[in-house]
C-alpha cells in the first residue's frame, strides 16, 4: 500500500471517529449542566480527576482549542443561528463540535470512497469523489433538519392535549406555574423537556414571559407562538385564561386534522417529486457501478461546448431542470393551513 493511500485512510478514520464521538458522546457545556442541576435541585456530581481519565468525548468537550473555537463561532451571526438550530434539534452539541463533524463528513466521505476504491475502482472516479464531498456537505444539515422536523411534529401533536391539561389545572385552582409543573410531571418529551426548561429558567430568576419566549424560539412552532401570545395578552389585560386556552386547543386540533388530510391527499404528488428528482441520479449511479466505461464518451473532449465536454454540459443542464421540477412539485403540494 502506497504512502498517499495510508495518509488518506488515516484521514478517513479520523473523520469517522470525530463524527462518531460528536453524535454519540456530544454533550452540552459545563455551565449549562451546572445551571440545570442547580435549578432542578439535584446534587452536584463528584468532580473528575484532573488527570484526564474521563471518556474521550469529555476530554474533547473540555479541550481549550475547541472552547476557543466555540467562542469565536458563537460571536458571529451564523454561529448564533447554528446554536439555535442545534437547540431546536435537541442535540447536546456546541456549534464548534457540529462544525467539526460537518468538516469531518466533507473530508471523510470522499476519503473513505478513495480507500474503498482499491476494491471497487469506480469509486475513485473524480465525479464520485466530488459527489461524496457534496453528500458530506449536505448530510449533517439534512440530519439536523430531520431531527428538528421530527421533534416539532412530536411537539405539535401533543400540544393541544397539553393546553387542555393546563386549562383544567387552572380551573382546579392552580396557579399557572403549578399548571406548568403538572405538565412536566404528566407529559412526555419533548413537551416535558421544553416546559421543564421554562420552570428552570423561572427558578433562576428569569421573568416568566421571557422564559416562555425562549421556548418559542427553541421550538419554532406556530401553535406554541399562538399560545404564548394569548398568555402574554391575558397577563397584561386580564380575562379568563382557561377559556382562552380551550379555544386555542380547539383551533390547534382542527389545524392538525386538516394538515393530516392534506398530507394524505398529496402523498402521490410528493412521491412523484422524489421520483423526478432522484430516479435519474440512481440510474446514473447504477450505470457507473455496472459498466464503468459506458458513459466515458460523455466526458471526452471533443465534442465540446464552451471548452467543456459536451456530456458534462448536458448533465448539468439536465440536473438543473430536474431540480426545478422537484422544487415546482414541492411548491404545488405545500399547502398552508
Amino acid at each position: 500500500m502506497t504512502l498517499p493511500t495510508i495518509i488518506v485512510a488515516a484521514l478517513a478514520g479520523l473523520a469517522i471517529l470525530l463524527i462518531f464521538l460528536g453524535i454519540a458522546g456530544g454533550r452540552g457545556s459545563g455551565v449549562t449542566a451546572r445551571l440545570e442541576r442547580y435549578a432542578s435541585g439535584a446534587k452536584a456530581e463528584p468532580a473528575r480527576a484532573k488527570s484526564g481519565s474521563g471518556p474521550i468525548s469529555d476530554m474533547l468537550a473540555s479541550s481549550a482549542a475547541l472552547d476557543n473555537f466555540n467562542k469565536a463561532v458563537e460571536g458571529r451571526d451564523f454561529g448564533a443561528n447554528l446554536a439555535r438550530d442545534i437547540a431546536r434539534a435537541d442535540l447536546r452539541l456546541k456549534p464548534s463540535e457540529f462544525l467539526t463533524i460537518w468538516g469531518g463528513a466533507i473530508v471523510g466521505i470522499p476519503a473513505l470512497m478513495f480507500v474503498l476504491g482499491t476494491v471497487m475502482t469506480t469509486l475513485r472516479n473524480p465525479i464520485f469523489l466530488v459527489g461524496g464531498a457534496v453528500v458530506g456537505f449536505w448530510l449533517p444539515r439534512f440530519w439536523l433538519r430531520w431531527r428538528q422536523g421530527k421533534r416539532l411534529r412530536a411537539f405539535n401533536s401533543r400540544l393541544a392535549d397539553t393546553i387542555t391539561l393546563i386549562a383544567n389545572a387552572l380551573r382546579a385552582g392552580s396557579s399557572f406555574l403549578q399548571a406548568i409543573e403538572l405538565v412536566v410531571r404528566e407529559s412526555e418529551p419533548p413537551i416535558s423537556t421544553e416546559f421543564g426548561r421554562v420552570i428552570r429558567e423561572v427558578n433562576l430568576g428569569l421573568p416568566f414571559e421571557d422564559a416562555l419566549q425562549n421556548m418559542v424560539r427553541r421550538v419554532k412552532s406556530e401553535d406554541l407562538e399562538l399560545m404564548a401570545t394569548a398568555i402574554s395578552v391575558q397577563h397584561q389585560v386580564g380575562g379568563n385564561l382557561a377559556e382562552i386556552l380551550d379555544s386555542i386547543a380547539y383551533t390547534i386540533r382542527e389545524r392538525v386534522r386538516i394538515k393530516g388530510e392534506i398530507r394524505t391527499l398529496t402523498a402521490q404528488q410528493r412521491l412523484s417529486g422524489y421520483v423526478v428528482g432522484f430516479l435519474p441520479i440512481g440510474l446514473s449511479g447504477a450505470l457507473f457501478l455496472i459498466a464503468p466505461t459506458f458513459m466515458d464518451p460523455m466526458f471526452q473532449n471533443p465534442p465540446g461546448i464552451f471548452g467543456l465536454p459536451a456530456g458534462m454540459v448536458v448533465l448539468a443542464i439536465g440536473g438543473f431542470f430536474m431540480f426545478l421540477g422537484f422544487m415546482a412539485i414541492r411548491k404545488i403540494v405545500d399547502i398552508e393551513v
